[in-house]
């Protein structure tokens, strides 16, 4: 038995639920979907249906016009999303910015591939450079890696000219980002 004091949070708490609670149908697997249209297209084709498979799984038919086909890769069983990405070639110099914020002086560093620059308390390396082969002058983007002077990995991926913001590396008194890619 409970003691009352207990019984009574036990009341108010369940009291206090929210009376609109999630509801999920559940599908039992025997042909709920055969059928269900979702849009019929108009006459060429283009519908999707949601039907039950043989082996049960639930299939997302495209139908069989333009907007329908889908391209399939050898290996890839789930849908594909296509992004085009520009030519691009390999650099054998990068440009480098390097910013000390404690002194507010800018440094620009031009590195090789594999070379190794120390700068302050920091040790920055470049491991691969690449650029738009249709604008070399134009968005540069390498793979650096950037250790303290203990060895310690600051940062190590890539950085993007054009974004340096959007992959950088986070310290308290460096900075460092790429300006360019040449061969």
């Amino acid at each position: 038995m409970m003691p009352a004091s207990r019984a009574m949070v036990l009341a108010l708490v369940l009291c206090a639920a929210p009376a609109t609670a999630q509801q999920f149908d559940v599908i039992d697997g025997d042909g709920a979907f055969d059928g269900f249209q979702l849009d019929t297209g108009e006459g060429d084709g283009t519908g999707l249906t949601l039907s039950e498979g043989d082996t049960g799984d639930i299939e997302l038919n495209l139908g069989t016009g333009v907007a329908g086909q889908l391209e399939t890769f050898p290996g890839v069983t789930g849908p594909v999303t296509s992004i085009s990405q520009p030519a691009t070639g390999q650099g054998t110099v990068v440009s480098l910015r390097a910013l000390d914020k404690m002194l507010g002086q800018p440094t620009d560093i031009e590195l090789s591939m594999g070379q190794t620059v120390v700068f302050g308390r920091i040790a920055i390396r470049v491991i691969e450079c690449r650029y738009p082969t249709a604008d070399p002058e134009g968005d540069a983007f390498a793979h650096l890696e950037v250790l303290d002077l203990e060895g310690d990995s600051l940062f190590d991926g890539w950085m993007i000219a054009s974004s340096p913001a959007l992959n950088g590396l986070e310290h308290a008194r460096y900075d460092v980002w790429v300006l360019g890619c040449s061969a």
